[in-house]
């Protein structure tokens, strides 16, 4: 009888990409509910997932109302039609906000009032004193802010903004008519969330911004009576689709687009839990919104300011001592930075190592006489970022200055426009991507004239060119001045500013052309290996999976015998421990201090382990609709650190959540076992690294790769 052939697109295998990503939020819940963290490290973790929570309902909801209103019917990889999705996430979301809440209303305030820190839930507990305190405030500068509007004929219901947080109110004339009118105040954002009241010996005492405006709501409609006043909040469809087809001018279409942002479909109402029946019921008609849409609250709305709380002043002993960057070794001497690569290449672990000198590179090459062009991928950058400054000063320094700025990058689309505008001014010459692509990956060419002839200088990462998130990031960045990787970095440039693509590259991988290609093959090898009787394995790290033809290639890889342990942070639409298809494949989730945002890629390759590191993760929209770069660790030294790397990551005990068959997510049990938590051994391996004055590295030597 011929063996049963395994079906490893079967929907049972896969979990869908939404629910997935409510249990990763709850992972980050989870250190906000864990007593062994700091308290206002724990704050930080409630508001990161409030803010998690919003983007995911603009979003990722917001995209599947789409699909239902278009009658868009075909399942996703677990079998779940839209409106399946919905109705089972519209669950979901609702016991997550019942679970943030009880965290911050039972565990948090509590601690917090513990530590002499009072946060005043209601204006009626203030005291007299603090009552004059907060009404002078409101005087001198809530008040002359604040823009009330009441609806009625002459007045149409306002636009509401989305994420605003308002007060409504139904009010009654003082002239004794009885008939009800409604008006609203939106929270001004431009004042801070949390008003410090007073602070003495006892500690300090907080008061929200919308109590403030509410206890004042009176001096806002003076001739009327405050029938009752609640805060409110909608969410709304901030998902951008452009038709680049249609749209002859990418930049003007994009700016269009975010201010209809404000406009969108409200499809998520927040409210306190004991509003007035009648208030909710005229906000449901007005916001047109459905019963199961609505989020009866049952605390402040909002919770992203427990990160203003997180940063309180004078509570150092609450949260983690900071840490600072280390300096990368390799660039402890006095040679150049030029000089220091072209000793060989260069490897940085970020937040851990500085990420200083990413920007010195571009600082340097805008100033060095013999440089003659900087070529850049740009997607996400800093507010106000040092290397937006250097590529300006580079233009008018008179070199040639390529700078691809992805407009797309979503939610800092504003931001890039602007960097683009100011860079054209500059005279640098801006791309705005690929008809219809994403351009995700993260790459800077240096050409430099030099005695030998033209060198060109590479950076290669996994993260953005960010100064300010690479400090609460893990990435891995790479110098190289390697000339096969040269010639590829110029391929990628000449195919972005509009050139064919080369018949061929040396050692770069591209999507969405070859890179899915190129992990079918490197998992495919590893299952014939294993099939062979070989030793075969796959280790990766990355933030998501979910493409269904990697995790059906992932499964049949398993199932011939293959050792998988991933690292996976959030999306993991992959299931473990199901009988002959995952038995060998482990996941694992790191929830930690810093955000886990690395990707590496190990193969066993028969014992020639091969390394790779990318800007992509194995989900759809990396490989099929993004401009993504995986590059090869040449370098044995270098190789080696990058798997002791995730060797580690595997190891934590303290961090980790392991995926179960259930699709359950546990802590490591570590009794009885030493602590590994690796992101703590990786802050103080970076200290270990650093050279003693004295000694600057010299031993690194000169081997010219060009």
């Amino acid at each position: 009888m011929a063996e049963e052939k395994i079906d490893f697109t079967n929907p049972e295998y896969y979990r869908n990409r939404e629910l997935s990503w409510i249990a990763f939020n709850y992972r980050v819940l989870s250190e906000a509910r864990d007593k062994t963290i700091p308290l206002l490290e724990r704050m930080k973790f409630l508001s990161i997932t409030a803010s998690n929570l919003d983007e995911f309902v603009m979003v990722r909801v917001a995209s599947l109302k789409d699909m239902v209103h278009a009658n868009y019917t075909k399942p996703d990889i677990a079998g779940l039609t839209p409106e399946q999705q919905l109705e089972l996430i519209g669950k979901e979301v609702h016991q997550l906000m019942e679970d943030q809440y009880q965290t911050y209303n039972r565990s948090l305030l509590p601690s917090l009032k513990n530590q002499g820190i009072h946060v005043i839930t209601r204006y009626e507990d203030l005291t007299e004193e603090e009552g004059a305190i907060v009404d002078k405030y409101f005087r001198d500068s809530v008040y002359p802010v604040l823009t009330p509007m009441a609806v009625d004929p002459s007045r149409p219901f306002p636009l509401i903004r989305n994420k605003s947080l308002n007060i409504a109110a139904l009010l009654q004339k003082k002239n004794g008519e009885k008939e009800l009118e409604f008006a609203t105040v939106q929270v001004p954002s431009v004042l801070p969330r949390v008003f410090e009241v007073k602070r003495d010996g006892e500690g300090v005492r907080l008061i929200l911004l919308e109590e403030i405006i509410e206890r004042n709501m009176d001096q806002l409609f003076l001739n009327y009576n405050i029938v009752c006043a609640h805060p409110y909040r909608v969410m709304r469809n901030a998902d951008l689709t452009i038709d680049e087809e249609e749209a002859e001018d990418l930049l003007e279409t994009i700016e269009k687009q975010l201010k209809q942002r404000q406009w969108g479909e409200v499809i998520k109402l927040e409210v306190e839990a004991d509003m007035d029946k009648r208030l909710l019921k005229y906000l449901k008609k007005e916001f047109a919104i459905h019963e199961k849409d609505v989020y009866l609250i049952n605390g402040p709305l909002d919770l992203t300011f427990c990160m203003k709380i997180s940063g309180l002043e004078g509570y150092d002993h609450l949260r983690y001592d900071k840490y600072i960057p280390k300096p990368v070794p390799a660039f402890a001497n006095d040679d150049s930075i030029f000089d220091n690569i072209k000793k060989g290449d260069i490897l940085m672990h970020h937040p851990y190592e500085s990420f200083d000198p990413v920007v010195n590179f571009i600082k340097k090459a805008a100033k060095d006489p013999d440089v003659l062009a900087i070529k850049q991928t740009l997607y996400r950058v800093s507010g106000n970022s040092p290397i937006i400054a250097s590529l300006a000063q580079a233009a008018e320094n008179g070199k040639q200055v390529t700078v691809l700025v992805e407009l797309k990058a979503r939610f800092d689309e504003e931001n890039n426009i602007n960097w683009a505008k100011m860079l054209e001014k500059a005279g640098c010459h801006v791309i705005y991507g690929l008809l219809g692509l994403k351009t995700h990956c993260k790459i800077t060419l240096i050409v430099r004239r030099e005695e030998e002839g033209i060198c060109r200088y590479v950076h290669l990462g996994t993260g953005n060119y960010n100064d300010s998130t690479a400090k609460q990031y893990t990435d891995l960045g790479m110098f190289t001045c390697r000339k096969t990787v040269g010639e590829d970095a110029t391929a990628v440039f000449n195919m972005l500013s509009g050139y064919s693509e080369p018949l061929s590259w040396n050692r770069l991988s591209l999507a969405p052309i070859w890179l899915k290609n190129k992990f079918l093959k490197l998992i495919r090898r590893e299952q014939e290996n294993a099939k062979a009787g070989n030793e075969a394995y796959i280790k990766a790290k990355m933030n998501s999976l979910s493409d269904p033809v990697i995790i059906a290639a992932l499964y049949e890889a398993s199932a011939a015998g293959v050792k998988i342990d991933l690292v996976v942070r959030g999306i993991c639409c992959l299931k473990t421990g199901i009988p002959g298809v995952s038995e060998n494949i482990t996941v694992r989730s790191i929830v930690g201090n810093f955000l886990e945002h690395s990707r590496i890629y190990w193969f066993c390759n028969g014992g020639h382990e091969e390394v790779y590191l990318a800007s992509a993760d194995w989900m759809p929209r990396n490989l099929d609709r993004r401009v993504e770069i995986l590059f090869p660790v040449d370098d044995e030294a270098l190789k080696e650190r990058v798997m002791d790397i995730l060797k580690l990551e595997l190891e934590d005990n303290v961090k980790a959540h392991v995926l179960q068959p259930d699709g359950s997510y546990e802590k490591v049990d570590k009794r009885g076992k030493t602590l590994i938590n690796s992101q703590k051994l990786f802050c103080q391996m970076a200290e270990d690294a650093v050279p003693e004055k004295e000694d600057v590295l010299k031993s690194r030597t000169f081997t010219p790769m060009y």
